[in-house]
């Protein structure tokens, strides 16, 4: 189990430290501040990534747009040049 690269043993330890440095009144106050903190961020986080993906689609949309009319527009010229008659002059 690795938060934020460390494992178990030095969280522990941190908490030792922080418990030792703030005291035990402190330290749910500062673990409750630390946690609105991580969870702002996570939303911040979540919202850049829809707003990310609202915009490729939006610009990727268009783009499947013009090469399907590409295509359809390539159809119909070689559907046209096939089925024209030849004109021999005889």
């Amino acid at each position: 189990m690795n938060i934020f690269g460390m494992g178990p043993l030095e969280i522990v330890l941190i908490m030792a430290v922080a418990l030792l440095i703030f005291g035990p009144k402190k330290l749910p106050e500062i673990g409750r501040s630390f946690g609105k903190t991580v969870r702002s961020f996570q939303e911040a986080s979540n919202e850049f990534q829809n707003e990310f993906k609202r915009e490729a689609d939006r610009i990727e949309e268009p783009a499947k747009t013009n090469a399907e009319l590409e295509h359809k527009q390539i159809e119909a010229t070689t559907t046209a040049t096939t089925t024209e008659p030849d004109n021999v002059k005889g």
